[in-house]
């Protein structure tokens, strides 16, 4: 077999190229930012100045830095880009129509698809890092129409949660923040019974939703069920077995 290479590539087989906030917290497995979190290799890359506190407040200002990160990673050979921050729903579209390979840099792109498989009248139940920052624009470029039946809650009033993903003090208690949204999500499914299915935002949120599916006994999404499944497209296997 003969092989090409590319200009300007000099590393090979990271199909998901994904763009990281300027943080200051650790990533634990599960995390979107924790390499070990994946089966295949991944890339990743900072885009400078984008800081939580900018996403939170939809700051067009940072589009530019994201935009040419996404460029980098293209240059690099990655086939598919995602992020690690649901709120980036709101520069979606901007960065898709840009770049050269498919992106999905939120994983509030999942919630039309989870709705579609319930019930007319069933909603999908959405945590949030911070519901603050939530407003119809951000949902409607996520393709959240208004007939997408949802019910949000946030974990910004949630002390362990609030102070490692928001004020990013640098520490992370993985049994608390587990507790919180463990909490969280049986308060959301108890206070409201059309809730059939979760999805947590927050790239922080994955290494928790197995509790959560053992507390709420529905189906669970995150960050991760949805990278999982873009590359799965990305990277097809040939099928083995027998008749």
């Amino acid at each position: 077999m003969i092989y090409q290479a590319r200009k300007g590539q000099v590393s090979y087989g990271e199909a998901i190229g994904i763009l990281l906030l300027e943080t200051y917290a650790p990533f634990i497995p599960g995390d979107v930012g924790n390499a070990t979190t994946y089966s295949f290799p991944v890339r990743f890359k900072v885009v400078k100045g984008l800081t939580a506190k900018r996403v939170f407040e939809h700051d067009w200002n940072v589009l530019d830095a994201i935009i040419s990160a996404g460029r980098e990673l293209v240059q690099e050979g990655v086939r598919a880009i995602t992020g690690d921050c649901g709120f980036l729903a709101i520069y979606q579209r901007e960065v898709a129509n840009q770049l050269e390979v498919p992106v999905f840099l939120s994983s509030l792109l999942q919630v039309p698809f989870i709705s579609r498989m319930l019930k007319e009248d069933e909603k999908v139940g959405i945590i949030v890092a911070n519901s603050k920052a939530v407003n119809n624009r951000l949902l409607e470029t996520a393709g959240i129409s208004r007939d997408v039946p949802v019910n949000i809650r946030g974990l910004e009033d949630q002390e362990h949660f609030r102070r490692a993903a928001i004020e990013e003090t640098g520490i992370l208690d993985a049994e608390k923040i587990e507790e919180e949204v463990v909490s969280v999500a049986k308060q959301l499914v108890a206070g409201d019974p059309k809730v059939k299915a979760l999805l947590l935002e927050c790239s922080m949120l994955p290494p928790y939703a197995a509790a959560v599916q053992r507390a709420v006994n529905m189906p669970v999404f995150d960050f991760i069920t949805m990278i999982n499944f873009v590359f799965s497209g990305l990277i097809r296997k040939p099928f083995q077995g027998f008749m």
